[in-house]
């Protein structure tokens, strides 16, 4: 049912919970007895993103001895995982509870701890920021194609092109503009409903 749902809200965010029994070939009883409504199952489907977010964090916080070369498996590992995309899907749909503020605090610190490893380390441009990354995240999984391999190999070479960019370059220019602040990361967070009937 899981897995069902995820492909169902990476398509439609607003779908209804009814295409999800569909895809996994269930009534929706079956479904609502598990899951009393939607919204805790997308509650659920972010909880278990971001313990795969923190997961791959912690499997590549020390598998690399360069940590350039750490953050950016980090990236990669993410990227696959299709955890961010499925995020930022469902970033305002519904409510988050505490247990989802505490996994997103862990995996912010994680992420975190990554970049500025790399970062101290003096691999990366001196205009670089830790919020770069959510937005490499985001660039990287909007590529999406009907064939999955291809998607994949897509993703990692944009991965390369991106990364590279972030590497330390004393001759580069500098970056034209500031990195988003956390508050600005934050309002995808807001209710979409909200964000529709705003003037």
């Amino acid at each position: 049912m899981l897995s069902a749902a995820r492909t169902v809200f990476l398509q439609n965010p607003q779908a209804p919970v009814a295409a999800v029994a569909t895809a996994a070939g269930v009534g929706i009883s079956a479904l609502y007895r598990r899951y009393p409504g939607k919204e805790q199952l997308l509650q659920k489907l972010c909880a278990d993103g971001l313990r795969t977010f923190i997961s791959v964090a912690e499997r590549h916080s020390d598998a690399q001895p360069d940590p350039f070369t750490a953050l950016k498996e980090f990236v990669r590992g993410i990227v696959d995982a299709e955890v961010h995309a499925l995020t930022v899907k469902l970033a305002g749909t519904f409510t988050p509870t505490p247990e989802l503020g505490e996994l997103s605090a862990q995996a912010g610190i994680l992420g975190e701890e990554m970049f500025n490893r790399a970062f101290e380390a003096g691999t990366l441009r001196a205009d670089a920021d830790a919020n770069d990354i959510p937005m490499i995240f985001e660039q990287l999984t909007a590529i999406r194609l009907l064939d999955e391999a291809r998607t994949v190999a897509l993703r990692h070479r944009y991965l390369d092109v991106l990364m590279d960019g972030l590497r330390s370059n004393p001759g580069a220019e500098a970056l034209s503009a500031p990195p988003p602040s956390s508050e600005e990361l934050g309002e995808r967070w807001v209710p979409r409903k909200s964000q529709q009937s705003a003037p």
